[in-house]
C-alpha cells in the first residue's frame, strides 16, 4: 500500500461548450501524489487549474481519463459513493473561506463530523484541539464576522482536516491575504499537511510559496509538466 499513489490522475480530458465553441481545458492531464507529498500546482490564469481541483475532488467529472484515490478508480461511482468519499478521504481550502456566517468557528468544524457520523462531543474534542493546533482555540465561539482573515481561512484549514482526510486540496488558499498573514497560514497549512502525512496539492499563483513545496508541476495548454 505505501507504493500507491494517494491520489493519481491518469490521462485527465475535460472540454467545456461555449457558445459553439469547444474550449479544451485538460488534454490528459496525469499527476499522481504520494502520501506525505506536498505539491504545488501553478499555472497562467485560466489555464484550469480550480477544474483539476474540482476534479481531483470528484465535485467533476472528467470527460476522458481516470481519477484514483489509494489505487480505486472512481469513475463508474455512483453519486452517493463519492460524495462518501469526499467527506472521509477529501479536505478542501479555497481562495475564500466558505464559512457558515451563523455558526462559531468550532461549529463551523464540528458540523462536517457530523454529518459523517461523529457525535457532537466527539466531534467537539477534535473541532477544539485543531483550533489549539492553530492558536485559536480562544476564538472558538467566535462567528466568521469577529475574526480577522487569517483567523476565518485558519479555521477553513481545521474545517478541511476535521475528518481526518488523506488528500488535501486547496485553491489559491492564501490568494486573498495580505503577505504577512498569507506566510503564516502557509506554513501551518503545509505544517499541518506533512504532520498528518496527507498527500496535498496546493494552487498558487506565488513562486516562493511553491518553491517551498516537496515539487511543483505546472498546468499549462492543458497539460502538467515538471516545473
Amino acid at each position: 500500500m505505501n507504493n500507491v499513489p494517494a491520489l493519481e490522475l491518469r490521462a485527465v480530458h475535460r472540454t467545456y461548450q461555449q457558445g459553439g465553441t469547444e474550449l479544451h481545458v485538460l488534454r490528459g492531464a496525469q499527476l499522481t501524489v504520494a502520501p506525505g507529498e506536498v505539491v504545488a500546482l501553478v499555472g497562467p490564469s485560466g489555464a484550469g487549474k480550480s477544474t483539476l481541483l474540482q476534479i481531483a475532488g470528484l465535485l467533476e467529472r472528467p470527460d476522458r481519463g481516470e481519477v484514483r484515490f489509494l489505487g480505486e478508480d472512481c469513475g463508474s461511482l455512483g453519486d452517493d459513493r463519492r460524495t462518501e468519499l469526499r467527506r472521509s478521504r477529501l479536505g478542501f481550502v479555497y481562495q475564500s473561506h466558505h464559512l457558515l456566517p451563523d455558526f462559531s468557528a468550532a461549529e463551523n468544524i464540528i458540523v462536517p463530523q457530523m454529518i459523517a457520523g461523529k457525535s457532537r462531543a466527539e466531534a467537539r474534542v477534535r473541532a477544539m484541539s485543531l483550533l489549539e493546533g492553530l492558536g485559536l482555540a480562544a476564538r472558538a465561539e467566535h462567528r466568521p464576522g469577529k475574526l480577522s482573515g487569517g483567523e476565518q481561512q485558519r479555521v477553513a484549514i481545521a474545517r478541511a482536516l476535521a475528518n481526518n482526510p488523506t488528500v488535501l486540496l486547496a485553491d489559491e488558499p492564501t490568494g486573498n491575504l495580505d503577505p504577512d498573514t498569507s506566510e503564516g497560514v502557509f506554513q501551518q497549512l503545509v505544517g499541518l499537511a506533512r504532520q498528518h502525512g496527507l498527500a496535498a496539492l496546493i494552487a498558487t499563483h506565488n513562486p516562493a510559496l511553491a518553491g517551498r513545496m516537496d515539487r511543483t508541476v505546472r498546468l499549462e495548454h492543458g497539460l502538467l509538466t515538471p516545473a
